[in-house]
């Protein structure tokens, strides 16, 4: 306020004591206002992630720790309050509230008062945190990444131990081996403790092998040939063998698809790709080429069509229309080098005349990308007019196209800092977002896409990109991303009506759908799901009246009464749709539009919004319904509540419960063992009693006091709380009272092994046997009869 007065002509009359007076003023007004920037103590941007946050407060570490320090005067305190910076932003709540109203927002939050040693920053923080092939997930993308349909090999360790260390570089080694197969990870359980309690890690370093639900343990030895052996079972990527009757069929169909084929020849003379190397590079190029071989012992005549003599690799493009250069041959049988060969990622500068990437900075950005196989080149639009016209490039750009051909790119948008550059090539190149044109606009399209309307000077927008960019990882191969700069392609805009930026819209055929929720890349897949499988029923005021007034008398509602225009109630839309995929076949859930019928919402005596109510098992009493009044509306808190007010579907056991109903019962059960001061335990009891609604009918969920049994909890084998252990009836009594051990720590993830369980059980049932005998023994009847006839 003071800097927009007058100083001069306002204290003039006043006299020199007002003067001082302001000057005083001025001077608290400065030092109020002189908090420091978190992320400038840091030395990071807005957009930095966990992980570059934690490298940049180790690099601080190393170099001002206090104990390397301890003559400096104030060390103490500005370690502190670098310490309190790392702690705010790697914190996604605290991150959101720093970011809106700043230190003011972080009051009511506890400070940690303290730091570790010198020692712990230099060899047991952030282990994994440099390494280029190991992704560290933290607490807000863990679920994200491993639900992504992708193959994720995570370790979970802890600081503190020394195996932990022990397995490094071994880890480093099998990461390099498998990188671009699998997604190698690894958990810092002394950071994103959370995440090891929901997947019930009790031991240190645990390997678990995940896949959108399948948790696989592994329990092998910690070499990197028994790690890769492991992992390679669940690499399940066709390798088709190719002969006269299907080649040129299997070729041509790929082609129309706009994929090609990598086939590795094995002739008498030279070497081909191993089996293994073949199913790997199937792997890698899920979804970008089909791989093959060709027997030339048994088929020399088509291998010579093919001028093969000798053993050999090749890859036939279908984007490369010169039949000269239809074939690329490959003289490695290093699986990465072929696919770093064949799948060539380009960054490009595109100037007009002078204009364009420093010469400088071309030649560091080289190097910075050479590690990643993105070449660096440049093209001049003045001399390149045709090709710079056709990509809709319109002024001196920075573009990255994805492997094969020209038709997949995207156009950079940031900073021209070189570690921007670099951030955008390397996150580009993993992810799938492409920039479109208007012969490549979906429209026509069968596969559904999401595209971004954005313009370059939106803030907001360049927010958004990087989200984008981590949803198009974990929907790959559900939806296509796109992104559409309407400062460009006005005319396109115009069309679909765009008015604000960024606006996103899914486009599956003739369907159109605006996006709604937060600009996270969480909030992007919930939106995607939820519209490819909808789980939240939208409510008017007649089904409503149908539906939930009148209910089975076994049937339970959670309600969401919104308004679109309410800031709390689109934060809790995303939560809402988790609330509804954790209930699913529990509790239906559904939402009640009150901006479209307010008149029925006051007739409801709804005052407020968000306003959630849980109409429970109605009985006689249809009307009766409870109104959530907690301060959290995340789904965890809402999920907790609920199920308070369900009946209860586990049921508590005794010694003599265990001996009778489960080791000589003739049901399935799945037990729970915990001690009530546990705290762990506590917050795994929802899970829990969630897990045994969930499988109401097919597998009993019991719960054990092992404070209160502890001899039962011993026979049991029991060690840790809370454990959690399967007891199928397979025929005959449950002789062995250590069940089968279930390692998930989530409801969905418990409920996914025990049906796998159960499946297995089914295909191996005496009853399916005695089926297969009889089947077997009624084929070789038939056949006698009529070999005698």
């Amino acid at each position: 306020y003071l800097r927009w007065i007058n100083l001069g002509s306002f204290v003039r009359p006043c006299g020199n004591t007002l003067l001082a007076l302001i000057i005083i003023i001025a001077s608290l007004v400065a030092i109020s206002s002189t908090d420091e920037d978190y992320y400038g103590l840091l030395g990071v941007t807005k957009e930095a992630s966990s992980r570059e946050i934690r490298r940049a407060f180790k690099k601080h570490a190393l170099a001002t720790h206090p104990d390397t320090n301890p003559k400096s005067e104030g060390v103490h305190t500005r370690f502190l309050r670098v310490r309190r910076a790392y702690e705010v932003l790697t914190d996604e709540d605290l991150r959101r509230k720093y970011d809106r109203y700043g230190e003011k927002g972080l009051q009511d939050s506890q400070e940690i008062d303290g730091y570790r040693s010198y020692d712990f920053y230099r060899y047991d923080f952030g282990v994994y945190d440099d390494d280029l092939e190991i992704i560290t997930l933290d607490r807000e993308d863990f679920d994200m990444a491993v639900n992504s349909g992708e193959l994720w090999f995570v370790n979970f360790y802890f600081p503190n131990c020394a195996d932990c260390h022990d397995l490094e570089p071994t880890w480093r080694e099998f990461a390099k081996e498998m990188e671009g197969l699998l997604r190698v990870a690894a958990v810092d359980c002394g950071y994103s403790g959370d995440v090891c309690k929901r997947k019930g890690i009790t031991s240190y370093p645990t390997f678990l092998l995940i896949k959108a639900g399948m948790v696989e343990k592994y329990l092998g030895d910690r070499s990197k040939e028994s790690l890769t052996n492991f992992t390679m079972q669940f690499v399940k990527n066709k390798v088709t063998e190719l002969w006269q009757g299907n080649v040129f069929g299997e070729i041509e169909r790929a082609f129309v698809s706009g994929i090609g084929w990598i086939i590795t020849f094995c002739a008498e003379t030279g070497d081909c790709l191993s089996s293994e190397a073949r199913q790997k590079l199937a792997g890698m190029l899920d979804g970008l080429a089909n791989v093959g071989w060709m027997d030339c012992s048994r088929q020399p005549d088509l291998c010579a069509s093919f001028d093969v003599t000798s053993s050999t690799t090749a890859y036939f493009s279908p984007s490369i229309q010169t039949e000269k250069q239809s074939t690329l041959f490959l003289q490695s049988l290093d699986t990465k080098e072929i696919y770093s060969e064949v799948l060539v990622f380009w960054m490009s500068s595109f100037s007009f005349g002078q204009a364009g990437l420093a010469s400088h900075k071309y030649k560091k950005l080289k190097v910075l990308l050479k590690d990643l196989h993105i070449q660096v080149g440049k093209v001049d639009c003045i001399t390149q007019a045709e090709l710079c016209g056709s990509l809709y490039i319109q002024e001196p750009s920075i573009v990255v196209f994805k492997g094969l051909g020209i038709n997949e790119f995207e156009i950079y948008h940031g900073g021209d800092m070189l570690y921007e550059v670099a951030s955008f090539a390397k996150d580009s190149v993993r992810a799938h977002v492409t920039t479109l044109r208007p012969g490549h606009f979906p429209s026509d399209r069968k596969e559904p896409w999401l595209v971004e309307f954005f313009i370059p000077r939106c803030p907001p927008c360049h927010t958004l990109l990087p989200e984008l960019r981590k949803a198009s990882v974990q929907l790959f191969g559900q939806v296509k991303f796109g992104t559409l700069d309407c400062t460009v392609l006005k005319e396109l805009c115009r069309k679909h009506n765009i008015r604000s930026y960024p606006t996103m819209v899914l486009f599956n055929q003739s369907s159109i759908h605006g996006y709604e929720g937060r600009h996270s890349a969480e909030g992007i897949v919930d939106f995607v799901e939820h519209l490819v499988n909808p789980v939240v029923v939208t409510l008017t005021p007649d089904t409503f009246q149908k539906l939930v007034k009148r209910r089975e008398s076994t049937e339970a509602w959670l309600v969401d009464f919104y308004v679109p225009w309410c800031g709390p109630c689109q934060a809790l839309l995303p939560e809402w749709r988790k609330v509804a995929r954790m209930f699913s076949g529990i509790v239906r859930v559904g939402t009640v539009d009150c901006g479209k019928y307010q008149s029925f919402c006051e007739q409801e005596d709804v005052q407020a919004y968000p306003e959630i109510r849980l109409f429970p098992q109605s009985g006689s009493h249809p009307d009766r319904y409870q109104s959530y009044g907690g301060w959290s509306r995340d789904a965890a808190s809402l999920r907790t509540w609920a199920l308070e007010s369900l009946p209860r579907a586990s049921e508590d056991l005794s010694p003599e419960d265990l001996r009778k109903h489960v080791y000589s019962g003739k049901e399935h059960w799945v037990l729970d063992f915990s001690a009530p001061w546990c705290e762990p335990c506590q917050d795994f009891a929802p899970e829990f009693e969630l897990l045994a609604h969930m499988m109401k009918g097919s597998v009993r969920a019991g719960k054990v006091d092992c404070h209160t049994h502890s001899q039962a909890c011993e026979k049991a084998g029991i060690k840790s709380y809370p454990t959690v252990r399967f007891y199928p009836y397979l025929g005959s009594s449950k002789q062995d009272q250590a069940g089968e051990p279930i390692n998930s720590r989530d409801a969905s993830g418990m409920a996914d092994a025990l049906r796998r369980h159960l499946r297995q059980l089914s295909a191996r049932s005496p009853r399916t046997s005695a089926k297969v005998k009889v089947s077997l023994l009624c084929n070789l009847a038939i056949t006698t009869v009529f070999n005698l006839t």
